[in-house]
C-alpha cells in the first residue's frame, strides 16, 4: 500500500531523515525532474547545535525548529510523510513504514545518529541524553525541578545531590552546556532561588580522553578547559564513568560524585534501518558507502551524514560526524543524481573542512579555521553569527537574535518553565 503518495512516471527518490543532510538533499533534488519523497518521524527540522540552549532555558524549541511542510509549501515535486521506518527490502525496492509500504527507484538513508550508552543500561535509564528537542526539554524540566526540590530537601547531603550537575563527554555539546550552566549559576539561579547557597552547586565535566574537544586543535581544547575552570567548572580528563544509579556517579578510579542530574553527551551511534546487511555495518552503527555515497553491494541505496562510513586518504577512519560532512555529501550526491540522469560521469566525494567552533560561555568561544585558530570574544561573535545564519526561517533567526540580545543585556532569561505532562508527573 502506498500511503497516499501521488503516482508519477518520474523517478522516485525516497529520503529517510530530514536532518542537515536530508534537508539539503531534498532542496537540491527538488530542482530536478524527479519525485522526491521525504520521510521523517517528526514534522519539523531541528537545529541540533542549539539543543543545549533549549536545555538551559535560553531558547524555546520553536525557535530552533521549522515545519517541513512550511519549507516545501511551494514545491509540488516534494512529498512529505510523517512515519517511522520499520525496514527496507532492497531486492524489492520497498521501504516499510508504520503507515504502509513505499516503493522507490532510489533510496537515501539520512537517519543520523542517536545517543550511544555503550551498553550500560543504567546510563540509558538514569542519564539525560540530548539528541532531540524533547530530550532537551526534559533536561530543562529536571534541572529546574531539582532546584525546586532542593528548597525542601531534608538534609544538606540530599540538597547537594540535587544541586550538583555531572556532564559526561567533553565534545562541543558537553563544553557548551557546561559553560552555559556555569553562567546560569553566576547570574540567574541565585536570583531565582535566593534561599539556596549556590557555592554548593558543583558542575563536573568528565572526559575519558586526555583533553576536551578532540575533534578540534589542541590549543582549542586547552583554551576551552581554561575557560571552563575560570567559570568554576570542575574539568576531569582521562576520567571514565563506570556506572550511575540515579544518585551516585561512579568513576573508574573509584571516586564517587553525588548528583541527581547526569547529562550524557559522550558518544553517538547511527540509526540503522533494518534490512541493510550486517556485513555493511561497522562500529557505532555506520553503514559502509563508496566515494559516491552508494551503500556497498547495492544498486540504488545511498547513505549520507552521520550514518555513512566513507574513507578517503585524509580520513582513513571515516569522516567526522558533523553537520558540514552531511551537507557537503548531500550536495555531491544531488549533483551525481543529475549526472546519472544525464549520462555523465560521477564525481567522487571529497570533504572540505571549513572549520569548527564551540562556545564556552558569555564572551568566550574557540574557533578552528583551516588557516587560523583563535579564541575569546571575537570567536564568540563569529560563533553567534554562523549559527544564526544557519537557522532555517527568517522569523526563527529574528527571535533567536532578540533572545540572545535580551539575555546578554539583562544577564537573564525568561524561559525557565517546568512543562509537566498532563498527569502532573515529574518529567
Amino acid at each position: 500500500m502506498q500511503p497516499g503518495i501521488p503516482q508519477t512516471n518520474k523517478k522516485r527518490i525516497v529520503i529517510v531523515g530530514g536532518g542537515f543532510g536530508g534537508l539539503k538533499l531534498v532542496r537540491k533534488l527538488s530542482k530536478l525532474d524527479v519525485q522526491v519523497v521525504l520521510i521523517d518521524k517528526n514534522n519539523y527540522h531541528q537545529f541540533q547545535p542549539l539543543f543545549y540552549q533549549v536545555a538551559t532555558s535560553g531558547l524555546e524549541p520553536s525557535s530552533i525548529s521549522f515545519p517541513f511542510r512550511k519549507i516545501f509549501q511551494k514545491n509540488h515535486s516534494v512529498v512529505f510523510r510523517v512515519a517511522n521506518v520499520t525496514s527496507v527490502e532492497p531486492a524489492k525496492n520497498i521501504l516499510i513504514t508504520d503507515i504502509g509500504e513505499i516503493t522507490y527507484d532510489y533510496l537515501v538513508i539520512a537517519t543520523g545518529a542517536n545517543t550511544n550508552f555503550f551498553g550500560n543500561e543504567n546510563f540509558r535509564k538514569y542519564g539525560l541524553p540530548m539528541k532531540n528537542v524533547s530530550e532537551a526539554l526534559k533536561i530543562r524540566n529536571m534541572v529546574l525541578q531539582h532546584y525546586e526540590d532542593a528548597l525542601t530537601a531534608d538534609n544538606e547531603t540530599a540538597r547537594q545531590a540535587l544541586m550538583n550537575i555531572v556532564i559526561v563527554g567533553g565534545g562541543p555539546t558537553g563544553v557548551e552546556i557546561a559553560g552555559t550552566l556555569a553562567d546560569m549559576r553566576r547570574f540567574i539561579l541565585p536570583k531565582d532561588y535566593p534561599e539556596l547557597d549556590f557555592s554548593m552547586m558543583k558542575i563536573h565535566l568528565l572526559e575519558a580522553s586526555p583533553r576536551l574537544l578532540n575533534g578540534m586543535a589542541d590549543i582549542s581544547g586547552i583554551k576551552a578547559s581554561e575557560y571552563l575552570q575560570r567559570l568554576g567548572v570542575s574539568v576531569k580528563v582521562n576520567t571514565r564513568v563506570k556506572d550511575y544509579d540515579g544518585n551516585t556517579v561512579q568513576l573508574g578510579d573509584g571516586q564517587n560524585i553525588e548528583s541527581r542530574t547526569l547529562i550524557w553527551a559522550a558518544g553517538v551511534a547511527g540509526n540503522i534501518v533494518k534490512g541493510i546487511s550486517e556485513d555493511l555495518i561497522i562500529k557505532n552503527n555506520r553503514i559502509k558507502v563508496d566515494r559516491n555515497n552508494k551503500v556497498e553491494g547495492t544498486a540504488n541505496i545511498y547513505a549520507i551524514g552521520d550514518i555513512a562510513y566513507m574513507t578517503e586518504e585524509k580520513y582513513p577512519n571515516g569522516h567526522p560526524q558533523v553537520a558540514q560532512v552531511a551537507i557537503q555529501q548531500a550536495e555531491c550526491l544531488a549533483k551525481n543524481f543529475e549526472n546519472v540522469f544525464n549520462n555523465k560521469a560521477l564525481t567522487p566525494f571529497h570533504y572540505k573542512d571549513l572549520g569548527s567552533m564551540a562556545t564556552v560561555g558569555r564572551n568566550l568561544a574557540v574557533v578552528d579555521l583551516p588557516a587560523v585558530k583563535f579564541n575569546g570574544f571575537l570567536a564568540w561573535l563569529i560563533w553567534m553569527f554562523v549559527h544564526l545564519m544557519s537557522i532555517v526561517g527568517t522569523k526563527n533567526r529574528l527571535f533567536i537574535f532578540i533572545n540572545w540580545m535580551w539575555n546578554y543585556i539583562t544577564y537573564d532569561q525568561s524561559l525557565r518553565l517546568i512543562i509537566k505532562p498532563p498527569d502532573n508527573k515529574q518529567v
